[in-house]
């Protein structure tokens, strides 16, 4: 068999690796977009259909886990083949628990409904940071099907208007609990909805992170701004 051939076949197995994981990335897309709509309408079904789904993300991050060991194993590739296959299984590592958030997002939503305490409480802030972050995740996936680092280093900045955000909504969450303590037990729910949704944004962030790896060859994680804009420059 000649080198060519191997060669393609193994761009063939790389490009089957990386579309299962823009479905798993689409299947949890999905997710959001149905949590975020049982926040916004309170829709105990909305929330219901999110937890339905959340078994076949786990078993999407099993297959895609069981995919690139056999890969590796088999082609022991090196170089950005490597880095690629790496980046692909921490890629599929953060959209699991991204969507682990959004599970969490629609149990929140279904605790406020049978607490029915939560009406009078601040949300502009919180449904501003979650269509943020269902925004960021959607460019994550845009970036890691292009591979595409100006993209993932927008998405670098964008994630700390998330953050911003979340410390008004919590600012002014805690105002409104002290104000009244009747709301406490509301809030909380509101807060730890608002803790996922910061999470979700998080969880985008890490994978256009991975992009960079790829294509630059650098590990910019825990690394400041300017040296990420160095090594993106």
């Amino acid at each position: 068999m000649s080198d060519k051939h191997i060669s393609s076949q193994f761009d063939a197995e790389l490009n089957a690796i990386s579309t299962h994981v823009l479905e798993m990335g689409g299947l949890v897309e999905s997710q959001l977009q149905q949590a975020l709509h049982a926040l916004v309408h309170m829709d105990r079904d909305a929330a219901d259909q999110v937890l339905e789904l959340e078994p076949r993300v786990n078993q999407m991050e099993v297959y895609i886990d069981r995919e690139i060991i056999s890969t590796i194993s088999r082609r022991q590739p090196i170089a950005r083949d490597l880095r690629f296959l790496m980046a692909i299984a921490r890629t599929t590592q953060n959209l699991e628990r991204a969507g682990d958030e959004v599970a969490r997002i629609a149990r929140m939503v279904k605790s406020i409904l049978q607490s029915g305490s939560a009406r009078g409480l601040p949300n502009s802030e919180l449904r501003v940071a979650a269509d943020l972050a269902a925004g960021l995740l959607r460019k994550s996936l845009d970036a890691f099907a292009r591979l595409d680092v100006a993209m993932a280093v927008s998405i670098l900045k964008e994630d700390d208007r998330i953050d911003v955000e979340y410390d008004g909504f919590l600012r002014k969450l805690i105002t409104y609990m002290m104000a009244d303590p009747r709301t406490i037990s509301a809030g909380m729910d509101l807060l730890f909805l608002a803790k996922a949704i910061e999470r979700v944004g998080d969880h985008a962030k890490n994978i256009a992170e991975q992009i960079v790896f790829v294509v630059k060859g650098e590990d910019i994680r825990h690394k400041p701004a300017d040296q990420v804009d160095a090594v993106t420059r």
